[in-house]
């Protein structure tokens, strides 16, 4: 069973959360992804060939998610190079990722979850936008195998696992504990988007600013080892 280290913590809360956002994205959104870009990438493809039947994602609402998610990744990397790859450049860059799922609210909750076609296209940029940063943050710390807004790797690398043990790097169970919690982050949110649609979106934001918490921990943690390492 994996431990509920300060680590672990920040990565499954900040992939519960991603599954929550896409399915807020996908299902009340016109059917993109926000965290989720290789579903993305197939979706402007189709839309290239003009495959989609009529009440298909929007093209340029895709592309715009792409945009704005490749941005987040740029902004969360010239953090890191500013402050080094360290535990306060992750938390700086989660504290942009709160920010932007808190400015994300504020819109959704000033139409009631019924945003109209152009704010929209606004929020899936701010989300998408929240998305990359998480990405760009995470991808800083080297975590093998675990990427928080896709799960593609994680699970190749758990089935890698099974078949020949330790070629990884990382540990099953901290592995299936990521798949589980995007299965569950969108199992919530399509629950509240049926029974609470209004209120869907305050669930992201309480899970970054657990894992902005579990950063901060981290860092107390390692500070207090520093002297010491130093002394060893």
């Amino acid at each position: 069973m994996t431990r509920p280290t300060p680590r672990n913590v920040l990565l499954t809360s900040l992939t519960f959360s991603s599954g929550v956002v896409d399915a807020i994205a996908f299902i009340a959104m016109g059917k993109v992804f926000t965290a989720f870009m290789t579903g993305n990438l197939v979706f402007l493809g189709l839309g290239a060939a003009n495959a989609f039947a009529p009440g298909g994602p929007s093209i340029v609402r895709v592309a715009v998610v792409l945009a704005a998610f490749a941005l987040g990744v740029f902004v969360a990397g010239r953090i890191n190079r500013r402050l080094g790859a360290s535990s306060q450049a992750l938390s700086v860059a989660l504290a942009g990722v709160l920010l932007a799922q808190l400015v994300f609210l504020a819109g959704w909750l000033a139409v009631s979850g019924h945003p109209a076609q152009t704010l929209t296209t606004c929020l899936a940029a701010v989300a998408a936008l929240a998305m990359g940063m998480q990405s760009g943050a995470i991808g800083a710390l080297d975590v093998k195998a675990i990427f928080t807004t896709a799960a593609t790797a994680t699970l190749i690398n758990l089935s890698r696992e099974a078949a020949d043990p330790g070629v990884s790097a990382t540990r099953p169970p901290q592995l299936a504990a990521v798949l589980v919690c995007l299965v569950l982050g969108a199992t919530v949110g399509g629950l509240l988007l049926v029974d609470a649609r209004a209120y869907a979106p305050v669930v992201p934001p309480l899970a970054t600013a657990l894992a902005v918490a579990a950063s901060v921990a981290e860092s107390r943690a390692l500070r207090r080892l520093a002297p010491v390492a130093a002394a060893a």
